[in-house]
């Protein structure tokens, strides 16, 4: 089988030795006589991979016991909604930090349930920085305020974590970490919910994971569906319908090979270094460009033009060639872009830029 280094956005790369233990393990896990996919949910079987993956996540993130963990269909973009039908909890309004694509996307939902108010916004600048807290004008009477850490598309990232009670705010904190959780430690204790899609740093696509506060159990806006209330899945342990089965597997196993690294500090370093060396080419060269702010880039999504965007399809076959795939940017944004997630190995960041040096020394 050929190599590649798959720098997609995500679904994104998985760990090797995952997909290894998941191939040796597809048709009979654990001398079961069953594969993971077609066994029951509410069998001894699945509910030891479950509980097992449950209290991996804790442990790796520090999740505190007045938390629940679920562990859900319907992707991040579904909680774009079931945010604000669980979270508004009697009040009209809620906050929203718009930093890119995805903020826009939560954005437009919510103001099906609520007044939104843009607390912040880096639009002014194509949504190349991240706005510094001490510009941000919260709605005190609001329900919750939301951001998106990291934005996939623009590859834009909040490298600090909002402290609302040095604003002087009380009220719950809400992110959207679909591409950036799990990338390095977290303070659960700081955020009233936190929500990601698995396809990034911790699975395959199908699987949302929701950590929510307790206390923000059990009030919905009128006509919410079952489905869509929280406090079912909470008082079910993700178990009221038939979950994600085969993507909370894998996620499982991606939490045991994130242990065995050396947990989310030791992530944090691998990914702060495999950043710093693509940023740090990109800095020193003309031919290539990066368009977001040094303080905000993300460690995850890279974005870069090249000068001459007339050399893009050429950059892309022959990165291709090279075994470097799924390098194109997002058509809303075009131009390249690198995701470099947990997954990725140092040394596929390390090729891509032997590759870029050698493609602008060739085409200067």
């Amino acid at each position: 089988m050929k190599h590649i280094y798959n720098f997609s956005a995500g679904p994104a790369v998985l760990p090797a030795e995952v997909l290894q233990q998941a191939r040796d393990e597809m048709v009979d896990w654990h001398g079961s006589g069953m594969s993971v996919m077609e066994m029951s949910h509410r069998g001894k079987e699945f509910m030891s991979i479950a509980a097992k993956t449950e209290a991996d996540l804790r442990e790796l993130a520090g999740i505190p016991d007045n938390y629940k963990v679920l562990f859900l269909s319907g992707g991040a973009s579904s909680q774009f909604a079931m945010v604000p039908m669980n979270l508004l909890r009697g009040k009209k309004s809620a906050n929203y930090i718009n930093t890119g694509e995805w903020s826009k996307k939560a954005i437009k939902e919510a103001k099906r349930y609520c007044a939104v108010h843009i607390a912040a916004s880096s639009e002014d600048a194509n949504f190349t920085y991240v706005p510094p807290q001490n510009v941000w004008n919260i709605d005190r009477e609001a329900a919750y305020l939301h951001y998106t850490p990291n934005e996939t598309i623009g590859g834009v990232e909040f490298n600090w974590t909002p402290d609302l009670a040095h604003l002087g705010v009380e009220m719950p904190l809400v992110a959207d970490m679909s591409s950036s959780f799990m990338s390095r430690p977290l303070d659960v204790a700081r955020f009233g919910m936190i929500y990601a899609g698995a396809q990034k740093n911790v699975g395959p696509a199908g699987l949302c994971i929701v950590i929510v506060r307790e206390d923000l159990l059990g009030t919905t806006v009128p006509g919410t569906p079952t489905m869509f209330d929280y406090k079912t899945h909470a008082d079910n342990d993700s178990m009221y319908n038939t979950p994600p089965t085969y993507p909370m597997y894998i996620c499982g196993l991606v939490l045991e090979w994130l242990k065995k690294k050396g947990g989310l500090a030791e992530m944090e370093r691998i990914n702060i270094a495999k950043a710093n060396l693509l940023y740090d080419f990109l800095d020193k060269t003309d031919f290539y460009h990066c368009p977001v702010g040094k303080a905000d880039r993300s460690r995850m999504n890279v974005p870069f033009t090249l000068k001459d965007t007339g050399l893009d399809e050429e950059f892309l076959k022959q990165a291709k060639e090279q075994g470097l795939v799924q390098l194109k940017g997002h058509r809303s944004v075009g131009g390249m872009r690198a995701s470099i997630y947990n997954a990725m190995p140092p040394e596929g960041v390390k090729v891509l830029v032997e590759f870029m040096k050698e493609f602008a020394r060739t085409h200067a």
